[in-house]
C-alpha cells in the first residue's frame, strides 16, 4: 500500500516509516524539516502541496502523525496551531477522499482528555479511569483544543464520505525529560508512567501499523494507546490513597528492585489510561509495560524505553541551527 506519512522526521516517524516499509508498504514521508524518511518538505497547511503529493505518489492511505505539540505553545501563536493541527488535518482527509482512499489514520493525544479537574489530581472516586468514553472533554490549552477539533473534523468527513478513520490517542512516548515534573525525573519517571500513562515509541509505531491494516473493519473509532496497566478499575480509590500497596499486590518485588536502583515508586496515582479497546477491535497490545521494566531491573538488561535528556525535535533543532548561522 502506498502510504503518506506526515511527521516523518519526528520521533514517531523515525520508527513508524521503517516499520511500514518492512511490512510491505511504500512510504512517502512529509515533514516541514528534512529527515531520513522524508521525501516531501512542506506543511500540511499547504493544500496545494498535499494535493500534488497525493497525485504524484499515488497515495492510497494517509497516516497523519505531524502536528504542533504542547511544547510548541511557547514558540508559536494559537493561529499556527489552528492552521497546522486543524486545517492541516482537514486538508489531508479531504485529499484522501478525493484520491479515493478508503482509510485515514489520525495520531491524536490523550492530552486533550486532561481537563482542569483531572490535572488537579484524583477525583472523588479515586484515580480517574480514562477510557475512550471518558468525558466531558474540556482541553486545557490550544494544543488539546486543536487536536480535539481535528478529531471532530475526521469524524465529520467519515460521516459524509464513508472513509474509514482510526483516531489514535497516544499516551506519552517522548524520549526527553518531562517539562513539568522534576521529581522523580528521567528514567525513574518514565518507568513509573508505564504503570498508567506511557508506552514505548516502538509500541506506538506497531499500533499504527495494526490500525492501518484493520482500518476498513474499524469504520470510525477512537483508541487510547498506552501500556496495559496492571490495575483494575475497582482499585481506583486505593490508587489515589496508597498506590504502593496496589503495586505491591501486582508486583511484589517492585519496591526492592526500585530501592536497589535508587528509584522511588509513586505514592499515589491520579489517572489510569485504559487501552483495552485497541486490543479488542484491532488486536494491538503494547509489548512493553511496567513488568518489562521490572524484568530489566531484575536481569540487569536495558530498560524497555528510550530516555534521551538531550533530545530536541527536528524543527527546534533546525530553528536553533538557523539562529547560529
Amino acid at each position: 500500500m502506498r502510504v503518506l506519512l506526515t511527521g516523518s522526521s519526528g520521533w514517531l516517524g523515525r520508527y513508524l516509516a521503517p516499520l511500514l516499509a518492512r511490512n510491505g508498504h511504500e512510504v512517502t514521508g512529509l515533514d516541514v524539516v528534512p529527515g531520513a524518511h522524508t521525501q516531501v518538505i512542506g506543511t500540511v497547511a499547504d493544500r496545494a502541496l498535499i494535493d500534488r503529493t497525493m497525485g504524484e505518489h499515488g497515495i492510497e492511505a494517509v497516516i497523519h502523525g505531524g502536528a504542533l505539540h504542547k511544547p510548541d505553545i511557547v514558540r508559536y501563536p494559537r493561529q499556527a496551531f489552528v492552521d497546522v493541527n486543524v486545517s492541516g488535518t482537514l486538508n489531508l482527509i479531504e485529499a484522501a477522499v478525493a484520491a479515493g482512499n478508503d482509510r485515514f489514520l489520525f495520531t491524536s493525544t490523550t492530552s486533550l482528555m486532561i481537563r482542569a479537574d483531572v490535572r488537579e489530581g484524583a477525583g472523588e472516586a479515586g484515580a480517574w479511569w480514562m477510557d475512550e468514553d471518558f468525558g466531558p472533554i474540556e482541553p486545557r490549552n490550544i494544543y488539546g483544543i486543536t487536536k480535539l477539533a481535528a478529531e471532530q473534523a475526521c469524524r465529520l468527513v467519515h460521516r459524509e464520505h464513508g472513509i474509514a478513520v482510526a483516531i489514535l490517542r497516544t499516551g506519552r512516548f517522548f524520549p526527553e525529560d518531562d517539562d513539568t515534573h522534576a521529581v522523580p525525573s528521567g528514567p525513574n519517571l518514565k518507568a513509573n508512567e508505564l504503570l498508567n500513562r506511557r508506552l514505548t515509541v516502538e509500541d506506538a509505531a506497531a499500533a499504527h501499523l495494526a490500525a492501518l491494516e484493520a482500518a476498513p473493519k474499524i469504520g470510525c473509532d477512537t483508541f487510547i494507546l498506552s501500556a496495559p496497566p496492571p490495575f483494575v478499575r475497582e482499585e481506583a480509590e486505593e490508587l489515589a490513597r496508597d498506590a504502593r500497596a496496589v503495586i505491591a499486590r501486582h508486583h511484589p518485588d517492585a519496591a526492592e528492585l526500585y530501592t536497589a536502583r535508587g528509584w522511588v515508586l509513586p505514592e499515589t496515582i491520579d489517572r489510569v489510561y485504559d487501552p483495552s479497546r485497541a486490543e479488542r477491535r484491532f488486536g494491538w497490545r503494547a509489548q512493553s509495560d511496567f513488568g518489562s521494566v521490572l524484568a530489566a531491573l531484575r536481569d540487569g538488561t536495558d530498560l524497555p524505553f528510550a530516555h534521551d535528556p538531550d533530545y530536541t525535535s527536528p524543527i527546534i533543532a533546525q530553528e536553533r541551527d538557523a539562529c547560529m548561522c
